[in-house]
Protein backbone atom coordinates (compact mmCIF):
# COMPACT_ATOMS: atom_id res chain seq x y z
CA UNK A 1 0.00 0.00 0.00
CA UNK A 2 1.34 3.36 -0.99
CA UNK A 3 1.91 6.01 1.63
CA UNK A 4 -1.27 7.98 1.05
CA UNK A 5 -2.45 10.82 3.31
CA UNK A 6 -4.99 10.40 6.07
CA UNK A 7 -8.66 10.48 5.08
CA UNK A 8 -11.24 11.52 7.69
CA UNK A 9 -14.62 9.85 7.13
CA UNK A 10 -17.39 11.96 8.69
CA UNK A 11 -20.68 10.21 9.56
CA UNK A 12 -23.59 11.89 11.40
CA UNK A 13 -25.71 9.30 13.20
CA UNK A 14 -29.44 9.50 13.99
CA UNK A 15 -31.51 6.34 14.55
CA UNK A 16 -29.80 4.13 11.96
CA UNK A 17 -29.03 1.02 14.03
CA UNK A 18 -30.83 -1.27 11.58
CA UNK A 19 -28.48 -0.27 8.74
CA UNK A 20 -25.29 0.92 10.40
CA UNK A 21 -23.38 -2.32 10.79
CA UNK A 22 -23.26 -2.74 7.01
CA UNK A 23 -22.27 0.91 6.60
CA UNK A 24 -19.41 0.81 9.09
CA UNK A 25 -18.21 -2.57 7.81
CA UNK A 26 -18.03 -1.23 4.26
CA UNK A 27 -15.74 1.56 5.49
CA UNK A 28 -13.60 -0.51 7.87
CA UNK A 29 -12.98 -3.05 5.10
CA UNK A 30 -11.65 -0.50 2.61
CA UNK A 31 -8.54 -1.52 0.68
CA UNK A 32 -7.22 1.98 1.50
CA UNK A 33 -6.16 1.73 5.14
CA UNK A 34 -5.01 5.22 6.14
CA UNK A 35 -8.27 6.67 7.43
CA UNK A 36 -10.11 7.68 10.58
CA UNK A 37 -13.86 7.52 11.14
CA UNK A 38 -15.58 10.35 12.99
CA UNK A 39 -19.07 9.40 14.21
CA UNK A 40 -21.27 12.24 15.40
CA UNK A 41 -24.12 10.97 17.57
CA UNK A 42 -26.94 13.44 16.90
CA UNK A 43 -29.87 12.03 18.86
CA UNK A 44 -31.28 13.45 22.08
CA UNK A 45 -32.48 9.92 22.83
CA UNK A 46 -29.41 8.00 24.00
CA UNK A 47 -30.95 4.57 23.32
CA UNK A 48 -28.49 3.67 20.54
CA UNK A 49 -25.40 5.27 22.07
CA UNK A 50 -24.11 2.05 23.69
CA UNK A 51 -24.30 0.40 20.27
CA UNK A 52 -21.87 3.00 18.89
CA UNK A 53 -19.65 2.90 21.97
CA UNK A 54 -19.18 -0.84 21.45
CA UNK A 55 -18.08 -0.20 17.86
CA UNK A 56 -15.66 2.46 19.04
CA UNK A 57 -14.09 0.05 21.54
CA UNK A 58 -13.38 -2.49 18.80
CA UNK A 59 -11.62 -0.17 16.37
CA UNK A 60 -8.89 2.30 17.30
CA UNK A 61 -9.45 4.50 14.22
CA UNK A 62 -13.09 5.26 15.18
CA UNK A 63 -13.78 8.47 17.09
CA UNK A 64 -17.19 9.13 18.68
CA UNK A 65 -18.53 12.66 19.19
CA UNK A 66 -21.77 13.09 21.16
CA UNK A 67 -23.83 16.21 20.47
CA UNK A 68 -25.33 17.86 23.55
CA UNK A 69 -28.46 18.55 21.51
CA UNK A 70 -29.75 17.53 18.09
CA UNK A 71 -28.02 19.68 15.46
CA UNK A 72 -29.12 18.00 12.24
CA UNK A 73 -26.86 16.41 9.61
CA UNK A 74 -25.25 19.57 8.21
CA UNK A 75 -24.08 21.10 11.48
CA UNK A 76 -23.04 17.66 12.76
CA UNK A 77 -20.85 17.19 9.69
CA UNK A 78 -19.35 20.63 10.31
CA UNK A 79 -18.35 19.52 13.80
CA UNK A 80 -16.76 16.40 12.33
CA UNK A 81 -14.85 18.46 9.77
CA UNK A 82 -13.50 20.82 12.43
CA UNK A 83 -12.36 17.89 14.61
CA UNK A 84 -10.87 15.90 11.75
CA UNK A 85 -7.15 15.26 11.31
CA UNK A 86 -7.14 14.14 7.68
CA UNK A 87 -5.83 15.85 4.58
CA UNK A 88 -8.96 14.62 2.82
CA UNK A 89 -12.54 14.54 4.11
CA UNK A 90 -14.96 11.85 2.94
CA UNK A 91 -18.67 11.87 3.76
CA UNK A 92 -20.95 8.91 4.32
CA UNK A 93 -24.51 8.76 5.61
CA UNK A 94 -25.15 6.17 8.30
CA UNK A 95 -27.31 3.96 6.05
CA UNK A 96 -25.24 4.07 2.85
CA UNK A 97 -22.57 1.59 1.75
CA UNK A 98 -19.20 1.89 0.02
CA UNK A 99 -17.51 -0.53 -2.35
CA UNK A 100 -14.28 -1.92 -0.96
CA UNK A 101 -12.03 0.02 -3.35
CA UNK A 102 -13.86 3.37 -3.14
CA UNK A 103 -11.26 5.32 -1.17
CA UNK A 104 -8.34 3.84 -3.05
CA UNK A 105 -9.69 4.54 -6.55
CA UNK A 106 -11.00 7.97 -5.67
CA UNK A 107 -7.84 9.20 -3.93
CA UNK A 108 -5.77 7.85 -6.85
CA UNK A 109 -8.04 9.78 -9.25
CA UNK A 110 -7.73 13.01 -7.26
CA UNK A 111 -3.97 12.77 -6.92
CA UNK A 112 -3.47 11.93 -10.60
CA UNK A 113 -5.54 14.91 -11.77
CA UNK A 114 -4.57 17.29 -8.92
CA UNK A 115 -8.16 17.70 -7.73
CA UNK A 116 -9.50 19.18 -4.51
CA UNK A 117 -12.96 17.62 -4.92
CA UNK A 118 -14.43 14.53 -6.53
CA UNK A 119 -17.58 12.41 -6.49
CA UNK A 120 -18.72 9.18 -8.13
CA UNK A 121 -21.65 7.40 -9.73
CA UNK A 122 -23.72 5.28 -7.36
CA UNK A 123 -26.24 2.47 -7.09
CA UNK A 124 -29.61 2.90 -5.35
CA UNK A 125 -30.77 0.29 -2.83
CA UNK A 126 -33.96 -0.11 -0.82
CA UNK A 127 -34.46 -0.69 2.91
CA UNK A 128 -33.47 -4.35 2.60
CA UNK A 129 -30.37 -3.62 0.54
CA UNK A 130 -31.85 -4.71 -2.79
CA UNK A 131 -30.46 -2.82 -5.77
CA UNK A 132 -33.34 -0.83 -7.35
CA UNK A 133 -31.51 1.57 -9.63
CA UNK A 134 -28.36 3.50 -10.37
CA UNK A 135 -27.25 7.03 -11.18
CA UNK A 136 -24.41 7.82 -13.55
CA UNK A 137 -22.81 11.22 -12.95
CA UNK A 138 -21.46 13.63 -15.53
CA UNK A 139 -17.68 13.49 -15.80
CA UNK A 140 -17.46 17.30 -15.43
CA UNK A 141 -19.77 20.04 -14.12
CA UNK A 142 -19.66 23.81 -13.88
CA UNK A 143 -21.72 26.13 -11.67
CA UNK A 144 -24.54 26.59 -14.19
CA UNK A 145 -24.92 22.80 -14.50
CA UNK A 146 -25.07 22.18 -10.77
CA UNK A 147 -27.39 25.12 -10.10
CA UNK A 148 -30.24 23.50 -12.01
CA UNK A 149 -29.77 19.94 -10.74
CA UNK A 150 -27.91 18.58 -7.71
CA UNK A 151 -26.29 15.51 -9.23
CA UNK A 152 -23.78 14.85 -6.45
CA UNK A 153 -24.38 11.99 -4.02
CA UNK A 154 -23.17 13.03 -0.57
CA UNK A 155 -21.78 9.61 0.33
CA UNK A 156 -19.67 9.65 -2.84
CA UNK A 157 -17.82 12.90 -2.08
CA UNK A 158 -14.18 13.33 -1.09
CA UNK A 159 -12.80 16.84 -0.63
CA UNK A 160 -9.48 18.32 0.41
CA UNK A 161 -9.85 19.66 3.94
CA UNK A 162 -8.19 22.98 3.08
CA UNK A 163 -11.11 23.65 0.72
CA UNK A 164 -13.48 23.50 3.71
CA UNK A 165 -11.75 26.15 5.82
CA UNK A 166 -14.20 28.82 4.63
CA UNK A 167 -16.92 26.55 3.23
CA UNK A 168 -19.09 24.37 5.46
CA UNK A 169 -22.61 22.93 5.41
CA UNK A 170 -25.44 25.38 6.04
CA UNK A 171 -28.31 24.92 8.50
CA UNK A 172 -30.97 23.62 6.11
CA UNK A 173 -32.72 20.31 6.76
CA UNK A 174 -32.48 18.77 3.27
CA UNK A 175 -30.34 20.95 0.95
CA UNK A 176 -27.35 21.52 3.24
CA UNK A 177 -25.08 19.46 1.00
CA UNK A 178 -26.29 21.17 -2.21
CA UNK A 179 -25.35 24.50 -0.65
CA UNK A 180 -21.81 23.33 0.06
CA UNK A 181 -21.28 21.87 -3.41
CA UNK A 182 -22.37 25.20 -4.92
CA UNK A 183 -19.86 27.10 -2.80
CA UNK A 184 -17.10 24.68 -3.78
CA UNK A 185 -17.87 24.73 -7.50
CA UNK A 186 -17.81 28.53 -7.52
CA UNK A 187 -14.32 28.35 -6.08
CA UNK A 188 -13.05 25.42 -8.17
CA UNK A 189 -14.87 26.47 -11.39
CA UNK A 190 -15.21 22.82 -12.44
CA UNK A 191 -15.72 19.60 -10.50
CA UNK A 192 -15.08 16.08 -11.74
CA UNK A 193 -16.53 12.63 -11.19
CA UNK A 194 -14.91 9.21 -11.13
CA UNK A 195 -16.53 7.17 -13.89
CA UNK A 196 -17.31 4.22 -11.60
CA UNK A 197 -20.16 3.09 -9.33
CA UNK A 198 -18.44 3.12 -5.94
CA UNK A 199 -21.28 3.70 -3.47
CA UNK A 200 -24.78 2.49 -2.63
CA UNK A 201 -27.33 5.13 -1.67
CA UNK A 202 -30.20 3.80 0.43
CA UNK A 203 -33.60 5.22 -0.52
CA UNK A 204 -36.04 5.25 2.40
CA UNK A 205 -39.63 6.34 1.75
CA UNK A 206 -40.14 7.88 5.20
CA UNK A 207 -36.81 9.71 5.40
CA UNK A 208 -36.48 13.48 5.68
CA UNK A 209 -34.73 13.58 2.31
CA UNK A 210 -37.82 12.02 0.69
CA UNK A 211 -40.20 14.74 1.99
CA UNK A 212 -41.27 16.73 -1.08
CA UNK A 213 -42.63 19.76 0.80
CA UNK A 214 -39.48 20.07 2.92
CA UNK A 215 -37.24 19.80 -0.13
CA UNK A 216 -39.20 22.47 -2.01
CA UNK A 217 -39.05 24.85 0.95
CA UNK A 218 -35.34 24.26 1.50
CA UNK A 219 -34.64 24.65 -2.24
CA UNK A 220 -36.30 28.07 -2.22
CA UNK A 221 -34.34 29.11 0.87
CA UNK A 222 -31.14 27.92 -0.79
CA UNK A 223 -31.63 30.00 -3.93
CA UNK A 224 -33.19 33.04 -2.24
CA UNK A 225 -31.32 33.33 1.07
CA UNK A 226 -27.97 31.73 0.28
CA UNK A 227 -27.43 32.16 -3.46
CA UNK A 228 -29.03 35.65 -3.32
CA UNK A 229 -31.32 35.15 -6.31
CA UNK A 230 -34.40 37.35 -6.45
CA UNK A 231 -37.85 35.92 -5.63
CA UNK A 232 -38.93 35.10 -9.17
CA UNK A 233 -35.54 33.68 -10.14
CA UNK A 234 -35.58 31.54 -7.00
CA UNK A 235 -39.04 30.17 -7.86
CA UNK A 236 -37.86 29.48 -11.41
CA UNK A 237 -34.85 27.53 -10.15
CA UNK A 238 -36.96 25.59 -7.65
CA UNK A 239 -39.28 24.52 -10.47
CA UNK A 240 -36.32 23.65 -12.66
CA UNK A 241 -34.64 21.70 -9.87
CA UNK A 242 -37.89 19.81 -9.24
CA UNK A 243 -38.22 18.96 -12.93
CA UNK A 244 -34.67 17.61 -13.14
CA UNK A 245 -35.16 15.70 -9.88
CA UNK A 246 -38.28 14.07 -11.36
CA UNK A 247 -36.43 13.13 -14.56
CA UNK A 248 -33.49 11.84 -12.55
CA UNK A 249 -35.78 9.70 -10.42
CA UNK A 250 -37.36 8.20 -13.53
CA UNK A 251 -33.91 7.39 -14.91
CA UNK A 252 -32.70 5.93 -11.62
CA UNK A 253 -35.65 3.60 -11.22
CA UNK A 254 -36.28 2.68 -14.86
CA UNK A 255 -34.68 -0.72 -14.24
CA UNK A 256 -36.76 -1.39 -11.11
CA UNK A 257 -39.69 -3.75 -11.28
Amino acid sequence: MKNYPLVSVVIPYYKKKFFFEKTISSILNQSYKNFEIILIYDDNNLEELDFLKNIKKKFKNVRLIINKKNLGPGLSRNKGILLSKGTYIAFCDADDIWKKNKLNLQIEFMKKHHLNFSHTSYFVIDREGKKIGKFKTKSKMEYRDLLKSCDIGLSTVIVKKNLLRKNLFCNLQTKEDFYLWLQIIKKEKKIFSVNKYLSYWRYLENSLSSSISQKLLDAFRLYYNYEKKNFFTSVYYVLRLSYYAFIKKLNIYKTHG
